[in-house]
């Protein structure tokens, strides 16, 4: 396993708990960190590799859904599984609409734990590749001259050259032009192209 694979990390104030995921985990070929608190893994996240938490809910001062809102609000591209040995309807309902991936009752079967790990990995390795591809598309927009966002913004709205050429009051050759130099910039190779990546980076063209 290599530094950049992608990582578990165990969260549970049970030693036996954790050795008994981390075993699991292992099993399979997974890297894996063990945190014993909500604390200890705020200091341990590596938010730039795709990572699930397999979180206890009961934890010893932050608890695991206010972990889940903490992370949240450091729009952290971690995924959560939530294990409980204390699970109920409200906490297990607050868990998912806070996004997140399932929220298992302790017993719980270690082939589904593996299950929603894989796809709480899979979406975390979503979110990172978003991000990197909208960081992608800023970084070669802000080249982008200010007539050319003009004619970038109506484009991304759907508007055809002789529409923009009349609203930006310039020539459809001046507008052929703008996003010719547009789509060289942005590295695509047509229209539809720029549209969708920008629409895929949602909304990172200029507005």
């Amino acid at each position: 396993m290599s530094e950049a694979s992608p990582i578990i990390y165990i969260v549970d104030d049970d030693p036996a708990v954790r050795d008994g995921i981390a075993f699991l985990v292992s099993s399979v070929g997974y890297r894996h960190r063990l945190c014993a608190s909500a604390q200890e893994l705020m200091h341990a996240l590596d938010d730039s590799l795709p990572s699930c938490l397999v979180l206890d809910v009961r934890l010893p001062g932050l608890s695991g859904l206010e972990l889940q809102r903490e992370l949240a609000e450091r729009k952290s591209a971690a995924r959560i599984v939530f294990i409980s040995g204390h699970g109920d309807i409200p906490k297990a309902v607050r868990a998912i609409q806070l996004g997140a991936v399932d929220f298992l009752e302790k017993p719980f079967d270690d082939q589904m734990l593996l299950d929603r790990i894989g796809d709480a990995l899979a979406a975390s390795a979503e979110e990172l590749r978003r991000r990197a591809s909208r960081a992608s598309l800023e970084r070669r927009l802000s080249g982008l001259t200010e007539r050319e966002r003009d004619v970038l913004r109506l484009l991304i709205a759907g508007k055809t050259s002789k529409v923009i050429a009349s609203a930006l009051d310039i020539s459809v050759k001046t507008v052929e032009n703008h996003r010719h130099n547009i789509m060289t910039k942005a590295g695509v190779a047509s229209v539809a192209q720029l549209i969708a990546w920008a629409t895929e980076a949602d909304g990172a063209a200029p507005g």
